[in-house]
Parts: C-alpha cells; structure tokens; sequence
C-alpha cells in the first residue's frame, strides 16, 4: 500500500474506472474515460498534501499487480471515510478486509481520530459485510454526493486493529491525543528557545487553558502540537456549541512537511465527535492561506473575548469551519471566555 500518484492513473482506469460492477457501487458513478481517471488520481494526490492521509494504491505483493484502491477520505459535512474500490479479479480474496485493517490502524493508532465512517449503497451486500468484519456498526443513512447511502461508524474501542504498517510517507509519526492542556516540557521542546512563537505577547492577553491537546511525535519526540476546548459561544446573540482550536506550534526543524494540516485536519474530527457545530481559530497571519486550504472561511464579524479587565474585541483574524451547515455570524461572536 502507497499513497496513489498521479502516475498510478492508468492502473486506477483499468482496474476500477473502467470497471461496470465496480463503478456502480461508488457515489461517482459511471465514468468509463481514462481523463476520468486522471481526475481521481489528482485529487488522491490533492487530498494527501491537504490532510497527511488519504487513500492508497493496494497492489499484490507478490506480482505487483495493481489490485485497486483503499483508504480514508475527509468528507468536509460527514467525517472520515474508510472507502475501497477493487478490481473483480481482487475481491472476495480478504484484500478490502486487510487493506482496510491497515487503515484502520493508521486512522486510530497514528493518527488518533476519535472515529471513522464507512458510506455504502443500499443492496452492497459484500461491502457490508466487509465493514462489520472490520468492526463497523450500523449508524444510521445519509445524503452523500446527492444518494441515499447507509452509514457505519468505527471507533476505537470497537475496533480490532490489526498490527499493520503502510508506507503514508511519513511512516515515523505518529499523533497522540490526550486531555489537558499538554506538557509543559513538551511545549518548551516547541518553542525551541523562543519567547513569543505566536506573535501575541505584544496584545496583552490572556489565554484559556486547552481542554485537549494533539501532539505529533517523531522519533520519540514532540514535533508539533495544537490544542483546543469546547464551549457554549454566541453568534449574532445566539447560543452555539463551539470549539475553539489554538496552540498550534510546529518546531522550526520540521516545518514545510505538511504536519500542521494533519494536526488541524484531525482536529476538526474531534470536535465533530465532541458534538460541536462550529469550530474558531484566532488566526495567526500566516495560518490564513493554510486554514483556506482546509476548508476554513475568514470571519468579518468582531469578536468578544473575555479577559480579567472586562470584555475586549480579539484584534486577531479569527477563521471559522462549519460542522453543522449552520450560517456564519452576520452581526458579532461572543466567545464567552477566554480566547483559546
């Protein structure tokens, strides 16, 4: 298994896109050109540079045969989706079950998502079967890409992850989650001598301890973390739970690599878990083009932060991700704390 490269077209058109008994189980459809081929494969490729994970090139490893594809995919309104598509010659040998043990494993043991979705057409009997051999529970239907699929959910606790290893092209990270708002010798690992890495101590604020913190580890140590907290917030006077997400630092020695995406993308699937319905960044300037990429939209509304003195308007940019297709605030947020 390897991330798929816009080389691996050809292998995708001739084992899934040309495929009529394939294609019909997948929310795309029909789609029988080579073009159609590359499209997919550009945006596998697009969605690994955005998110860290994404969906693999499954090959025999014997023959190398291209066998199909298999992997997680971050649906923006749903969550992460454990997904596969395999040529016929392929199925009904345990390739989809092993396959998709080893993301399963990436998902909850390196990546620390708090849960995976598999979304399956009504009458996929053998993709049904796949997904409660790997531990999936029914959890309810939903509209995705405009057809009514059936929903499983994967969590961790349910879930016998096998001891596998993909190549993700980062094999050496891994994420870890825990309560709290993080080690401070940890945070000073980050900081790497430098006083004020988020460029705030000049505005006179004060910060809320973080609920939660993600860290990502390499070789035994912290690499990058960011951390965040849920709260009952007002937008245009309304209330709404909210998470708001900070603390995002990644040691200067391993910028560049596409860690702070991860750690945000994961991040969002926490508070999706939490039941938040919108998640806030008071935004550094340069996270802005980064949080765009993500999905995240520029808030123009002041926003209210509280602080021992009395309640300030935040003179950050603050970004906001929609979970719960909810309108953005028109009027004013009142985060009704203090700024994360």
């Amino acid at each position: 298994m390897e991330p798929i490269r816009r080389e691996d077209s050809d292998d995708l058109f001739e084992a899934v896109v040309s495929q009529e008994s394939v294609m019909r189980w997948l929310a795309t459809g029909r789609a029988d050109s080579r073009s159609a081929a590359e499209a997919m494969c550009d945006e596998h490729v697009a969605h690994w540079t955005r998110h860290g994970y994404g969906d693999f090139a499954v090959r025999d490893a014997a023959t190398h045969a291209f066998l199909g594809r298999v992997g997680l995919r971050n649906r923006a309104r749903y969550g992460v989706d454990l997904g596969f598509a395999l040529h016929p010659r392929a199925q009904g040998r345990g390739v989809a079950g092993e396959a998709g043990r080893a993301c399963l494993d990436l998902a909850f043991r390196r990546l620390s998502l708090p849960a995976v979705f598999g979304f399956v057409l009504p009458g996929n009997t053998a993709s049904i079967a796949v997904l409660r051999r790997l531990g999936a529970q029914a959890d309810g239907a939903v509209q995705s890409s405009g057809l009514h699929c059936l929903r499983y959910r994967f969590d961790l606790a349910a879930t016998a992850a096998a001891e596998h290893v993909v190549d993700n092209g980062c094999a050496d990270l891994q994420l870890v989650h825990a309560p709290g708002p993080g080690s401070p010798d940890d945070h000073a690992a980050l900081r790497d001598g430098r006083s004020d890495p988020f460029g705030v101590n000049g505005l006179g604020l004060v910060w809320a301890d973080k609920q939660h913190t993600l860290t990502a580890v390499s070789e035994g140590r912290p690499v990058a973390s960011a951390g965040w907290l849920l709260r009952d917030m007002a937008f245009d006077g309304l209330p709404r739970r909210a998470v708001g997400l900070g603390g995002l630092l990644v040691h200067p020695a391993h910028r560049g690599k596409g860690i702070a995406r991860t750690l945000i993308s994961v991040a969002v699937e926490h508070a999706r878990a939490a039941g938040a319905e919108t998640m806030m960044l008071l935004c550094h300037p340069d996270l802005i083009p980064l949080c765009t990429q993500l999905g995240w939209s520029r808030l123009s509304v002041p926003v209210a932060v509280r602080q021992p003195d009395g309640p300030r308007t935040s003179p950050l940019t603050t970004m906001i991700y929609d979970l719960a297709g909810l309108p953005h605030p028109t009027i004013s947020v009142d985060l009704r704390g203090l700024p994360f």
